[in-house]
């Protein structure tokens, strides 16, 4: 066989559920790799012969390989910081306080305007490597931060621009209506029709965005004028996704569901006719503990429901400067389980299989299969269940992307 390198002495936890075995699991397996894909993985025992001498091999010491990690949610391209309001809320102010007296996004978004290209790539660079190092291989990145076009468009072009230049594949998501600006907070229909007529034509004639999100909720966007963006969105071709039923039940997620989202996010008032939507759609639900544990919050997701009904469920960072400034895929992980009561399996699901299938990125990663592209990594652990349920010393020995070993 003509590989370009061949992985032995290591578990897989594929998270292939055409394996029947928890995480889709191989133990005492190998894994071989050509032209940056799978190119054969299953029991050592069964590896073909290949030329030892000609090719690289790397021994995993009994190590687990899984698919590289998937953060499906985040706003990681943003300026300055909200320590401020984190005492503020110490000090007894709600989320909704804060966001209505010109705190919250706003606060963000002044210093986003402020910013330049430069100075939020390199703040983008280096929470990007701070996932990496943790075995995260694809993130999503929202807008969201600017609320005028020439600033929306500056935060997408940082994204992009990250994507490009570091090994980490970057998706990219519109989220204009995320808040209404200042300057419209009397006429928040003229800011939908700013974000539709004007924002979003400019993303696509850049090609800036793989994605429209808007957060639909009762200090943000009402549920008419959310239907709006993701019509136009889902017109222009683009996928569609929404921030939906975290502080209260809108109605949002089964709207979105209807015209084909790929996940609604937060969801911790989603009741049954939404959950149900979801199943019908094959829509996911992306759970993010990050959120819910930085806000206090005590609304759990429907988590329950959402297994009835075999909703995939994804589970993400929401990496930001307000409500979830917790830039560690590992430790939603944790959270997942012990605040949500995940199993271990389901969140490690949550990153990798459905979180592939959130961003739509479902035929190349997000599990290890033969013929998908080779984004892998080696962790230090005896068992997958460890990657939840410890956190601070990382275990994330080597990290493969597309076939180069890009972290060890």
């Amino acid at each position: 066989m003509d590989w370009d390198q061949v992985w032995i002495d290591v578990n897989i936890a594929t998270m292939d559920p055409a394996i029947s075995a928890p995480y889709g699991a191989i133990t005492d397996a190998a894994l071989a790799v050509k032209e940056g894909k799978i190119a054969w993985m299953g029991p050592r025992n069964q590896l073909p012969e290949f030329d030892v001498l000609s090719t690289p091999v790397y021994r995993g010491k009994g190590g687990w390989l899984t698919p590289g990690l998937i953060d499906a949610h985040t706003h990681l391209v943003f300026a300055g910081n909200r320590a401020n309001e984190f005492e503020l809320r110490l000090q007894g102010a709600s989320y909704e306080e804060i966001a209505r007296s010109g705190g919250g996004i706003i606060s963000t978004v002044k210093a986003c305007r402020e910013a330049s290209e430069a100075e939020l790539f390199e703040l983008g660079r280096q929470r990007l490597n701070a996932l990496a190092k943790e075995g995260v291989t694809t993130v999503e990145i929202k807008s969201g931060y600017g609320l005028d076009t020439d600033t929306e468009l500056k935060l997408l072009r940082v994204a992009r621009e990250l994507g490009k230049h570091h090994h980490v594949d970057v998706k990219t998501t519109f989220l204009g209506a995320h808040a209404i600006p200042p300057e419209y907070k009397d006429n928040s229909d003229a800011y939908v029709d700013l974000v539709i007529d004007e924002m979003l034509p400019a993303v696509i004639k850049e090609n800036l965005a793989d994605a429209v999100d808007v957060f639909c909720e009762n200090i943000a966007f009402s549920l008419e004028q959310t239907q709006r963006v993701l019509c136009a969105a889902k017109t222009a071709g683009l996928d569609i996704k929404l921030h939906a039923e975290q502080l209260s039940n809108l109605g949002g997620s089964a709207m979105a569901a209807e015209l084909g989202a790929k996940s609604v996010d937060h969801i911790e008032y989603l009741d049954e006719v939404g959950v149900k939507a979801l199943s019908e759609s094959g829509t996911c639900a992306t759970l993010l503990p990050g959120a819910f544990y930085f806000l206090r919050e005590t609304q759990l997701p429907p988590i329950e429901l959402l297994r009835q009904y075999q909703v995939p469920m994804v589970l993400a960072s929401d990496f930001n400067p307000g409500s979830s400034p917790l830039c560690s895929s590992l430790l939603m992980l944790n959270m997942g389980c012990t605040l949500f009561r995940l199993t271990p399996e389901e969140a490690l699901s949550g990153m990798t299989r459905n979180a592939a299938k959130a961003l739509g990125i479902e035929d190349s990663v997000g599990v290890l299969r033969q013929g998908m592209q080779a984004d892998f990594c080696l962790w230090d652990i005896t068992t997958p269940a460890q990657l939840a349920y410890s956190y601070g010393v990382n275990p994330c020995k080597e990290v493969v992307k597309a076939g180069k070993l890009v972290h060890q």
